[in-house]
């Protein structure tokens, strides 16, 4: 009875998609009625009377091919044409021409895999089931290359360009029975490890592992690209060696060029080919744009609690949110076996002194698994990040990536702003520009703790701006939203369990 509950719900879902992407087609072709003309290229201009101010005239080149349009085919999509309505709808701020020129690679990424989607072996219906073992047993006797005959693209950029939203906008056009997968890098490598430990007694596991991830997905996005972990450098070469080999696009999105990519790690001469297979497989596009669109949320620091006090205030935050429900300790599974021990927590909300988590030898495999089984985290505490505590800042900026891409909440206390965390922070170009002590600037008005590294001062900006849109007013709606979606669905499948 609960196996047809479900099915009965999931049906209902796919016709109202179905009707939905239907009526989503005709509204698309209206709007590209009204296409104009000029040259090769057509213009786009949202003609609804909440645009026809100035402020609201949307005029930009699409790539899309002006004589299907007049001949009324409605059926065009990928990525560019998706932002525009969005845009069109009010769902997306209009973005700034950086955005469209990456939007339009990404459109010709997309044409270009529709076009050779079989060359590809994207449809997962249409390739033959082997696993990775297989695939590498077979390889002994027959050895086998098999490149894909579309580039992938490296998209790269400052923090809060867009990088992510626009990776996933192409994603979400994709057809759904392509074998493709979107994943966050350290996720991504934290599976890369954990596949290498169950093929531990194979001569050349990573081949093994390349073999089943590219049986998993051909189309391949990884989210947040950056190589800080000397053990994921060493293996990366030959990782994507065999992923490219079997066929596999890569689509990813980072805040360095690949040039820049564990710079001044250690023994990067050997990570450097690596970036020759990354250079030589995809398309480098860098998004030029100065915009921290996470800065343009609307500010809420209800969540963010900084002087006297402040630890009060966090607690009763904390009870308001777990309400009736008691905290306790718990314990989380984490990969390999591994556990992670929650001092306190309730009603999917934890709460722990930051020495807990970042001061101890945890890292983005200890988060995921934290946010798996929690949605809300109170961390007490957080101090100003220095030379003393730059192995903590290096765990908090991990933490917040992965909180960032679980859509998690934060609650905490803090000595300073977000940005007055990392004021000590700074990268070797930033120390060179600090003026030398002289007669008349003393010792004492030396930057002390001062912590040069490149590393961490690069990636405190994307930190900075990801603490600032937690704290936003959307990105707490969109937040409550999840939760309740999550909620009803475990209601659904408590009630399908009493039915049964």
């Amino acid at each position: 009875m609960r196996g047809v509950n479900r099915y009965v719900r999931n049906l209902r879902s796919a016709f109202s998609q179905k009707t939905h992407h239907q009526t989503d087609v005709l509204r698309r072709g209206q709007r590209q009625k009204q296409l104009v003309h000029t040259n090769s290229e057509s213009f786009f201009i949202v003609k609804s009377d909440k645009f026809r101010s100035p402020k609201y005239l949307n005029l930009r080149a699409l790539s899309v091919d002006a004589a299907k349009l007049c001949n009324g085919d409605y059926n065009v999509a990928g990525p560019l044409v998706e932002y525009e309505r969005r845009i069109a709808a009010g769902e997306l701020v209009d973005g700034d021409s950086c955005q469209v020129g990456t939007l339009r690679e990404l459109q010709r990424l997309y044409d270009e895999l529709v076009n050779s989607a079989e060359a590809c072996r994207l449809d997962r219906y249409a390739v033959s089931e082997k696993s990775g073992r297989s695939r590498w047993l077979w390889s002994r006797f027959i050895p086998q290359s098999s490149y894909s005959p579309v580039k992938g693209l490296y998209l790269y950029g400052g923090v809060g360009t867009g990088k992510t939203m626009l990776m996933d906008l192409f994603f979400d056009q994709l057809p759904s029975n392509w074998r493709k997968k979107r994943i966050h890098f350290h996720d991504f490598m934290l599976n890369v490890h954990s596949r290498l430990q169950r093929h531990k007694g194979v001569a050349d596991p990573l081949e093994v592992v390349a073999g089943e991830i590219s049986d998993e997905a051909i189309l391949l996005c990884l989210d947040e690209f950056m190589v800080t972990d000397v053990a994921d450098a060493l293996i990366l070469n030959r990782l994507f060696g065999h992923l490219f080999s079997n066929g596999v696009i890569l689509v990813a999105t980072s805040n360095r060029a690949p040039d820049k990519l564990y710079e001044g790690g250690l023994q990067r001469d050997l990570f450097l080919p690596f970036i020759s297979t990354l250079k030589e497989r995809c398309v480098t596009h860098e998004i030029g744009s100065a915009t921290d669109y996470r800065k343009m949320t609307s500010a809420e620091r209800g969540f963010y609690f900084v002087g006297n006090g402040a630890s009060t205030f966090l607690k009763q935050k904390f009870q308001q949110l777990i309400g009736k429900s008691i905290a306790r300790p718990h314990e989380v599974e984490v990969v390999m076996g591994r556990i992670l021990q929650v001092p306190s927590g309730a009603n999917g909300c934890a709460y722990f002194p930051f020495e807990e988590l970042c001061n101890k030898p945890l890292g983005a495999a200890d988060y995921f698994g934290l946010f798996k089984k929690f949605h809300t985290l109170a961390l007490e505490g957080i101090p100003i990040f220095g030379l003393h505590n730059r192995t903590s800042a290096y765990r908090f900026v991990t933490l917040v990536d992965v909180m960032y891409e679980n859509k998690a909440r934060l609650l905490c206390t803090a000595e300073g702003s977000p940005r007055e965390l990392f004021e000590k922070v700074v990268t070797i170009s930033d120390a060179q520009q600090i003026a030398p002590r002289t007669s008349a600037r003393s010792q004492k008005n030396d930057v002390s703790d001062l912590c040069v590294d490149n590393e961490l001062g690069f990636a405190k900006d994307r930190t900075i701006s990801r603490l600032t849109e937690i704290n936003s007013k959307e990105y707490l709606e969109q937040h409550a939203q999840l939760v309740a979606e999550k909620r009803k669905w475990q209601e659904d499948d408590n009630q399908d369990a009493l039915q049964s």
